[in-house]
């Protein structure tokens, strides 16, 4: 996307207003839905006149480049610049599914010295570093070398929050779960969620039944770090969130909440909500689907997809693409090549009904550009994993859901999308063609009315939050004003 001429003539003067305009570190998690926000916050800062480096993992880097325009497209801003750092994990290694938890071990061994030493080695030198908050060890290398420091969580604040209380969680011997039997039990240990968040709506990490699994250790200990950082910035929106936020406060007083990022990169770069977004995509964009859809009636096609990380096995494929066909509607369904373990979606046969209901109201590809997806008119509804960026890209497109959350935060997503602030359905915890079915009918003809006026009004509220003037449009130019002092501050270094 190139920058329009207003926009590029302010961030000119925005950068030739200093000689030393601060130079801010940008690393985060190497995974799809932190790199595609963490990317969009560089490009905020980089429009404001900030010196940018975007630290991404080798692995991740190269399939950016390789998918996108993404060197072009930064080329525009000045003082901008890729680095690329080794996640630890061998090339082969698959990324996805639950085994994406092996790079936070491997970072914090192999990664952690890499990045000291780059960092003494930096010139100019790095004034600010904005650490992606589920790797809580970049605070100790910043710490060491005197660097101001502040957290980027991709989550959502409401699951943000539900980690924070973890540590109170089990205390009050609310976990472990024991067994399928107990899981509708309410957990009353987090603040804000005391009549409505069950023992299934808790982050996927909470159903181990040993309390010092990894993963969970991971995400207790990791999310009690912000409070030692200078600040917390979170993709969401006041509006949305507000609650939980004031529950977040207490513990870490100077929050950032700039979200939807997405649509506040539109305001800024002076853009259309509806243009094309330039894509910060891992994998390879199929285009064929905008045309499929340009044929589409208006609101009658549920995009699917379940998200850069998610596996299923080919039994909940099948249950899946059954309750789809035979719910008579409109289909555009994502399926990424590594997303079903076993033999795949090529493996055995697949029965003449499914075929000729896809043929004639479905259509299938290996990677959509979302965004462009649910704000095209053919969308009526999105049956998602519940992955933060999709509920924030969806909330923005005004597009009712249907939750089948995977893993990390999706569980927790979904339950808010539903209970909490009444966007869609959840399904978690079901795979059946039969419910799949009647969801889907639910969604997009029996409940329409229902939900869609609660997701025009969220869609309002979203939007309203990242234009000038909207609480996520000052805290974006709050955040751009601390950067730059405690720049200043931190000159000496």
């Amino acid at each position: 996307m190139v920058v329009n001429k207003k926009v590029k003539l302010e961030m000119e003067l925005a950068a030739n207003d200093s000689s030393r305009s601060p130079h801010v570190l940008i690393f985060p998690a190497p995974a799809q839905g932190h790199v595609d926000s963490m990317l969009k916050l560089s490009e905020l800062l980089s429009l404001a006149g900030l010196r940018i480096t975007f630290l991404n993992s080798d692995y991740n880097h190269n399939r950016l480049v390789r998918y996108t325009d993404v060197q072009a497209r930064f080329a525009q801003y000045p003082g901008f610049q890729f680095k690329t750092i080794w996640d630890g994990l061998p090339n082969d290694h698959p990324r996805s599914g639950h085994e994406i938890m092996d790079v936070f071990d491997a970072m914090n061994s192999a990664t952690k010295p890499l990045l000291e030493k780059m960092l003494t080695q930096s010139d100019p030198p790095v004034n600010c570093i904005i650490g992606d908050g589920i790797m809580g060890w970049v605070i100790d290398v910043a710490e060491q070398l005197d660097i101001p420091i502040i957290h980027f969580r991709t989550i959502g604040a409401s699951c943000f929050w539900a980690y924070y209380c973890l540590h109170d969680t089990i205390e009050a011997r609310q976990l472990p779960i024991n067994g399928i039997e107990d899981m509708d039990r309410l957990i009353t240990t987090v603040p804000g969620m005391e009549t409505f968040l069950r023992c299934r709506d808790l982050p996927s990490f909470c159903r181990a039944s040993d309390l010092d699994d990894p993963n969970l250790r991971l995400v207790k200990t990791e999310t009690r770090q912000s409070p030692r950082t200078r600040g917390l910035i979170l993709n969401t929106f006041e509006d949305l969130e507000g609650l939980m936020l004031s529950q977040i406060h207490t513990q870490c007083p100077n929050i950032y909440t700039i979200g939807p990022i997405h649509a506040h990169l539109n305001t800024r770069l002076g853009v259309n909500g509806t243009e094309t977004q330039s894509s910060n995509s891992l994998w390879e964009v199929d285009m064929s689907c905008i045309s499929w859809l340009d044929k589409q009636p208006p609101k009658s096609v549920i995009y699917v997809s379940f998200g850069s990380i998610t596996v299923m096995t080919r039994c909940q494929f099948m249950e899946f693409w059954f309750g789809l066909v035979n719910s008579k509607k409109r289909f555009l369904w994502v399926t990424r090549p590594d997303s079903i373990s076993g033999s795949g979606a090529g493996g055995g046969e697949i029965p003449v009904e499914i075929e000729l209901g896809t043929k004639e109201r479905g259509y299938m590809v290996s990677w959509a550009p979302q965004k462009e997806v649910l704000s095209h008119n053919a969308v009526g509804g999105f049956l998602t994993h519940s992955g933060w960026n999709s509920t924030l890209e969806s909330i923005v497109s005004g597009v009712p859901m249907i939750c089948w959350p995977y893993f990390a935060d999706q569980q927790l997503n979904s339950r808010f999308v539903s209970e909490v602030w009444k966007l869609g359905l959840d399904m978690k915890d079901v795979c059946d063609r039969k419910v799949v079915e009647k969801m889907v009918n639910d969604l997009m003809v029996e409940r329409r009315e229902e939900f869609v006026r609660s997701t025009d009004k969220m869609a309002r509220l979203a939007k309203k939050s990242v234009t000038e003037g909207g609480s996520s449009y000052c805290n974006l130019d709050r955040l751009i004003e601390d950067i730059r002092l405690m720049s200043m501050q931190s000159y000496g270094h």
